[in-house]
């Protein structure tokens, strides 16, 4: 009798052990899962990046064939669908939209210059609905990192994205191009935050390369672009002592929250030949001004999704352009 009760004692002792093993996996998965998806969302971004690669590539096997199709520039075509799935990305899962359409000049150059998100997912909306409206393809300012990232050359051949030195830039706007440059780059994306205070440190290039060029500066600020990524806040000063010695982009980023995004394009600032760069900084920092006026009282990201949420139900069409 005693035999039994031990061996029913530890039939029920290794009953009840792997059930609360079972419990507290199921228990701690509950509790990480909403920590996992903030960090796996921003994997749509780099799936649609290599979509984007792969149209583009698929499109330049195909040259020969699709050359006689169009009578203008080779890579029109494929720009359209690569802008039109961006697009549409940005709409369904932000409700974006551009507010200052009208600001964009339709045929003369413009220098754009505009805040530095943890990932610039507006630029990329803002990218294709001026292209898609406008009819006008921008060119843009990137790391020199990003052009080691395998997939990156075929954007960057396709889109116009440069490194940017001064007389490249310069050259651009001369042949009557929009060019887009963030003066805040990668610094601003990893260390800025969500009062949106601009990271320029005593960056003056865009200023030089818009008094070189006599083109006007237009500023453009998206609102709740820092609820939608966010680069984590902890052990902050490890990150940049890490960043000052590679220059690269290693501050972890989560997000891909589907929060409202309203680009914002101010009026153009004219040029002014008798302004020297550092005023002309001065008078460009108005971005920032712009930016807070534009962000909601409550920038929670919870708040901002609601908003959303709010806007997405009220629409029955595609949002325009105003």
């Amino acid at each position: 009798m005693v035999m039994f009760l031990q061996d029913w004692m530890i039939f029920m002792e290794h009953i009840w052990v792997g059930y609360v093993d079972i419990l507290c996996s199921q228990w701690v998965i509950w509790l990480l899962a909403p920590l996992l998806v903030t960090f796996l969302l921003p994997l749509i971004i780099v799936f649609l990046f290599y979509l984007t690669a792969l149209i583009l590539y698929i499109y330049k096997l195909h040259r020969d064939r699709l050359r006689h199709a169009y009578e203008t520039d080779f890579w029109d075509g494929a720009r359209k669908s690569v802008a039109a799935v961006w697009d549409a990305h940005g709409w369904i899962w932000h409700a974006y939209e551009v507010s200052g359409m009208n600001n964009i000049p339709d045929d003369t150059p413009a220098l754009f210059v505009y805040y530095h998100g943890a990932i610039p997912i507006d630029l990329y909306y803002f990218i294709s609905k001026t292209f898609l409206f406008k009819n006008r393809l921008i060119h843009t300012v990137a790391d020199r990192f990003l052009f080691n990232i395998p997939g990156f050359s075929i954007i960057s051949e396709a889109l116009k994205v440069i490194p940017g030195t001064l007389q490249t830039c310069s050259n651009i706007l001369k042949t009557n191009h929009l060019l887009a440059i963030s003066p805040g780059g990668v610094y601003e994306a990893q260390f800025g935050n969500a009062y949106y205070k601009l990271m320029w440190k005593k960056r003056m290039g865009f200023a030089k390369v818009a008094l070189e060029a006599k083109v006007p500066i237009i500023p453009v600020f998206t609102t709740n672009i820092r609820e939608s990524f966010r680069s984590v806040s902890l052990a902050r000063r490890l990150w940049l002592k890490i960043y000052t010695l590679t220059k690269l982009p290693i501050v972890p980023i989560y997000g891909g929250f589907p929060v409202k995004l309203r680009t914002h394009v101010g009026e153009p600032i004219p040029y002014d030949g008798n302004l020297t760069p550092e005023q002309l900084q001065k008078k460009t920092v108005i971005v920032e001004s712009v930016g807070k006026m534009c962000e909601f009282s409550d920038s929670s990201t919870m708040s901002t999704i609601v908003v959303k949420a709010l806007v997405t139900v009220k629409c029955v069409q595609l949002p325009k352009c105003e």
